[in-house]
């Protein structure tokens, strides 16, 4: 009789024991489950807001920004020079290059041993650099004009000088449209991208003047060449180009051709 007490006794504590158990197994299930739907009623509740343009180029200022703002703590062009070159040559982005090839900066291969993608350009089906991210572009951008020694007198330019760095960026020859410069300063100034400039420099930004020079021109006409020009107003051919921001001889009927700077 005592060992049929005992072993009813240990069966009640054995299963006593199991539904305790059981239950403290079944607790964290249960919190798990609380805290997923939580989540998924938080993510409900608070969904993100995207931002809204204006316009696909402040698109394209907002995304690139901070690359070109860190381009140019590394290697000293102005951020509005490279955010105003990356616009113009990409199309603000949703040119087939920079869609295609992550090329924002229309560098063609060169001596480029990377990935290729082939467009027209000055010629059919020309090779320019492909890259994996458009971050790389710009980081290639700055490493082309810095390797270069003919783009070697932009860095002896002030960094406020914007309108310096896009004429100067014609003469070395990265451009052949003669309103290439035109075009980068009214991109800079329509949309205020010197103010990138402003936050790398901090408090060493001055704003910079352009000294005023009333200049002498001269209209080219038929039969004219740099070599004629040149002659008739004492100058050489190279002053001839550096003035005008040539990188060949090629003149065009009805060019104005600024010929000498005044003594001022």
């Amino acid at each position: 009789m005592k060992r049929i007490l005992l072993i009813i006794c240990f069966g009640c504590l054995f299963f006593s024991c199991r539904s305790k158990k059981a239950i403290v197994e079944r607790k964290p299930s249960k919190n798990v489950e609380q805290v997923e739907i939580k989540t998924e009623e938080t993510t409900k509740s608070n969904p993100e807001n995207p931002k809204t343009y204006a316009s696909k180029t402040e698109q394209y200022i907002d995304e690139f920004k901070e690359i070109a703002k860190q381009e140019m703590k590394l290697y000293g062009i102005p951020a509005s020079i490279t955010l105003a070159q990356g616009i113009l040559e990409s199309g603000s982005g949703n040119g087939r290059l920079s869609v295609e090839a992550n090329n924002h900066f229309g560098i063609k291969c060169h001596e480029w041993t990377g990935a290729k993608i082939y467009h027209d350009d000055d010629a059919k089906q020309e090779c320019f650099r492909k890259y994996i991210d458009a971050k790389y572009s710009f980081r290639d951008h700055s490493l082309f004009l810095t390797e270069r020694k003919r783009y070697s007198n932009l860095f002896d330019l002030k960094k406020e000088d914007y309108k310096g760095w896009a004429k100067g960026l014609r003469a070395a020859g990265y451009a052949t449209d003669r309103k290439y410069p035109d075009k980068l300063i009214s991109l800079i100034e329509r949309y205020n991208l010197h103010e990138f400039d402003k936050e790398v420099l901090g408090d060493t930004y001055t704003t910079y003047e352009q000294p005023t020079e009333d200049v002498v021109t001269y209209t080219v006409s038929k039969g004219d060449t740099l070599y004629s020009i040149s002659r008739r107003y004492n100058i050489t051919v190279k002053e001839l180009q550096n003035l005008n921001g040539l990188s060949n001889t090629t003149l065009s009927i009805g060019q104005i051709l600024v010929v000498k700077p005044s003594e001022n």
